[in-house]
């Protein structure tokens, strides 16, 4: 099936999620058997399933119009990013400086691929983890698999 690259459709999207106060974060395409097009959208405060219906109503006609999959059925989901969203954008990092995250890591260090500790620093290459207070290390971004901010279940 042919279809139209994700960053054409994040972009045709933007002005639609501007009047709505969201961002669009990323675009998601799955080909196969049931194709479907997913936007991730955020806003200040979070994203609830209300605001993805309205998003998703306000996208419907338009994207449509954009005709993304050359008349080729497709679905279209809306979804927030999620709490356990891995970090991207150095906004992502920065305004979590001083919470308590999760990393999971490509290669080990100190016998561990998991960590939860207090972010404490951030540059476009490392990240500084407090894991406790003898033990503060600094990670490079090249072995960070995902990093999100800790979701406390209990």
């Amino acid at each position: 099936m042919k279809i139209k690259k994700a960053e054409e459709i994040k972009e045709f999207l933007l002005p639609f999620a501007s009047e709505l106060s969201l961002s669009v974060e990323d675009v998601v395409i799955k080909q196969g058997k049931d194709p479907s097009i997913t936007v991730f959208i955020d806003k200040a405060g979070g994203v609830d399933l209300i605001t993805c219906e309205k998003f998703h109503n306000a996208i419907l006609e338009p994207i449509d119009e954009l005709d993304p999959t050359f008349g080729a059925e497709y679905t279209l989901n809306v979804s927030s990013l999620g709490a356990d969203r891995p970090f991207r954008k150095d906004e992502d990092f920065i305004s979590h400086i001083g919470t308590r995250v999760e990393v999971k890591l490509r290669n080990s260090i100190k016998g561990k691929k998991f960590y939860d500790g207090i972010l404490i620093s951030y540059d476009t290459k490392t990240v500084g983890l407090k894991v406790s207070e003898k033990d503060t290390f600094t990670i490079d971004l090249k072995n960070v698999l995902k990093i999100n901010e800790y979701i406390d279940f209990n």
